[in-house]
């Protein structure tokens, strides 16, 4: 099923929210379901083609298959919630997409790429209030704020890591 973030969160201004509604709460930020698309899609572009997959899925009562972009091995513990929570914002680990007309990969998702933010979190955390926004600038003092985050969020680099962080 081809998606463009593209045009749903930059011209429409969907919230990251709307459609992985288990990323402040869930160790998964989960996929849309189809209602979730029909919410819209009920109403616009019904006839369209390229939403025929959607439309079967609602009719067949079958989940959309979803192609997934992003992911890490089975042997590592990854919680969107934990990240979201402690001021990582979305577009840190997915990039910029409101910019892909379809979904890339934007980052590594590598060992040593997730390693050098748990030993130096600072440079990517922001306020609890602007983690779903993109392209956000942060203001002059950020690196006071970034501090006064670490205590206030409860993050402990020190023990970030710690093998058992990633793998259980």
């Amino acid at each position: 099923m081809p998606f463009s973030h593209k045009h749903h969160v930059g011209q429409l201004g969907i919230d990251c929210r709307y459609c992985h509604n288990g990323v402040e709460t869930s160790s998964s930020a989960g996929l849309p379901a189809t209602e979730v698309c029909m919410t819209c899609h009920s109403q616009l572009f019904t006839n369209a083609g390229m939403l025929a997959p959607v439309r079967a899925s609602l009719a067949g009562g079958k989940p959309i298959e979803w192609q997934r972009v992003n992911g890490v091995p089975d042997f590592v513990f990854f919680n969107h919630a934990i990240h979201i929570n402690k001021g990582v914002a979305c577009e840190t680990c997915h990039g910029e997409v409101d910019q892909m007309p379809l979904t890339m990969r934007a980052r590594t998702l590598s060992m040593e790429w997730c390693l050098g933010c748990h030993r130096n979190p600072e440079p990517n955390l922001r306020p609890l209030q602007d983690v779903f926004l993109m392209h956000w600038q942060p203001p002059a003092d950020i690196a006071e704020i970034r501090r006064q985050l670490i205590g206030m969020l409860d993050i402990h680099p020190e023990t970030m890591t710690d093998c058992y962080v990633c793998h259980r």
